[in-house]
């Protein structure tokens, strides 16, 4: 599995022969300036919840590339009626999909389209294939809900917030990477902008010194994941 860092919570996803993208939010975020949306490839777009910044750039890249969209329902309905095909979960449900095993996980936060118009509840995923498993938390706060996770399936990388302010800092990531019981995180929602900026030597050395290793990626780099 090869995971390229988008900028913000973005993500590009490759495995199985299949392109996934997270959380699109390209075309408005300065930092993401050499990122060519017109280039990118795309058979699902995952969407954790429905703030601007994370799905400005879904229906650009939907109708660029067709396609899916998987998120909620009430998300998976808004860009239905805007002529996108999309593939409805709920928490703790999972799917089959061509491309691995998608489970739609709990996280606290708050959801809302840009008109202020109900976005359903915020998520996560779990991504679980024959390379590796992945677990992609989306916008939340430390919860407890998080140690239900290696109860079900053992992480070989957990993407974690790591910003603060408007999710977890890296000192509550690093408690999360207890909870699922994964010491290999990738860092994302940070920098952006000023709320969320971190020092990246800081929050490096703090999961360090906790035995655990914390890639902060810069935007367009990649990673490959495999099964430990």
């Amino acid at each position: 599995m090869k995971i390229t860092y988008l900028g913000h919570a973005s993500l590009a996803i490759e495995l199985a022969g299949k392109h996934l993208i997270v959380d699109p939010f390209i075309s408005a975020n300065p930092l993401a300036f050499a990122i060519d949306m017109s280039s990118l490839k795309a058979d699902y777009i995952l969407i954790t919840h429905a703030h601007q910044d994370h799905i400005l750039d879904v229906e650009t890249i939907a109708k660029n590339t067709g396609a899916k969209v998987v998120s909620n329902y009430e998300i998976v309905t808004h860009f239905g009626a805007k002529g996108i095909d999309g593939h409805p979960m709920n928490h703790g449900g999972s799917w089959q999909f061509d491309f691995g095993r998608l489970t739609y996980t709990n996280a606290i936060h708050s959801s809302s389209f840009p008109d202020g118009s109900y976005g359903g509840q915020p998520g996560g995923f779990i991504l679980e294939t024959d390379e590796t498993n992945i677990y992609i938390a989306g916008d939340t706060a430390l919860t407890y809900d998080m140690k239900l996770i290696p109860l079900q399936t053992k992480i070989d990388l957990a993407v974690l917030p790591v910003g603060d302010n408007f999710t977890m800092g890296y000192e509550s990531a690093c408690i999360a990477a207890d909870f699922v019981q994964c010491n290999r995180i990738l860092g994302y929602h940070f920098d952006t902008f000023g709320y969320i900026e971190i020092n990246h030597k800081d929050a490096m050395r703090h999961f360090k010194e906790n035995g655990k290793e914390l890639t902060l990626l810069p935007i367009g780099d990649s990673m490959e994941i495999f099964k430990k």
